[in-house]
């Protein structure tokens, strides 16, 4: 297990390697201009600067309390919807034709309006990251909360737990595999809608300083602005794996990967 665990590393990291490599050729062979393409030497400095300087600073923690103020809103909101639409069926006749007709919706196309409510602030954005976020928190949470085992569900009532006490001690429970999942997908999602409304209105924040490094022609600061969003799209993720693990560890226990 370990030796497959090491190998699993080496070649995730020999792509990474492979990559930077290519790129590095591709930016010493003067086939683009520096602009286009500039060397990881220079992206290097820009991300040393953006990981050293409080201005950065105060820029990335501008996203991530946007992102995950949304994020934890819909959390709460999409967990509840999605809990009582999978035991309720007047619930689910009611929401489930709501959800299922403004879900194709790009919500981005709301922002003009939200803007207009909210103003150009942080409140605007959280609003729309909570939609973004809400719908395959909802989706999810729904369909674990029907696939719970029956025998679970008369087990409960039959030893005379309430309606309430079933939903927190058996179908939250049994769901959350389902959750989890939802909110591995809602989480990128939610930075990914943060950086395209700071991009599009805002004057901090790392969407802004893409964009403003972009008009700047400052293309080594951009992209180590990129990657900046790369690896904390990747902390969230993991941290969001670990949180799993260690309350839903019987998952973890059942599950294995094929040799």
């Amino acid at each position: 297990m370990t030796r497959s665990l090491v190998m699993g590393v080496l070649r995730r990291l020999s792509l990474v390697l492979a990559g930077l490599t290519v790129w590095e050729l591709v930016a010493r062979s003067g086939m683009f201009s520096p602009i286009i393409v500039p060397s990881l030497a220079r992206i290097g400095r820009e991300l040393w600067f953006l990981a050293t300087s409080p201005g950065s600073l105060v820029e990335v923690w501008q996203s991530l309390f946007r992102g995950l103020s949304g994020f934890a809103l819909a959390s709460v909101v999409g967990v509840t919807l999605g809990v009582v639409m999978g035991r309720s069926a007047v619930a689910a006749a009611f929401l489930s034709p709501i959800f299922s007709g403004t879900y194709p919706i790009p919500k981005i196309a709301l922002f003009p309006i939200f803007i207009y409510l909210f103003g150009i602030g942080s409140l605007a954005k959280v609003v729309l990251v909570f939609l973004e976020c809400l719908y395959p928190i909802v989706v999810t949470t729904h369909a674990g909360s029907r696939a719970v085992n029956r025998v679970l569900l008369w087990s409960a009532a039959n030893m005379g737990a309430s309606r309430g006490r079933i939903l927190a001690r058996v179908v939250v429970p049994a769901a959350a595999p389902f959750i989890f999942a939802g909110f591995r997908i809602a989480l990128p999602i939610a930075m990914v809608v943060v950086i395209i409304t700071e991009m599009i209105s805002s004057a901090d924040g790392l969407g802004y300083l893409v964009m403003y490094s972009l008009a700047s022609f400052k293309t080594d600061r951009m992209l180590a602005a990129v990657v900046v969003i790369s690896l904390l799209g990747l902390a969230l993720d993991r941290l969001m794996v670990a949180l799993r693990d260690r309350l839903v560890f019987w998952e973890r226990l059942d599950s294995y990967y094929a040799e």
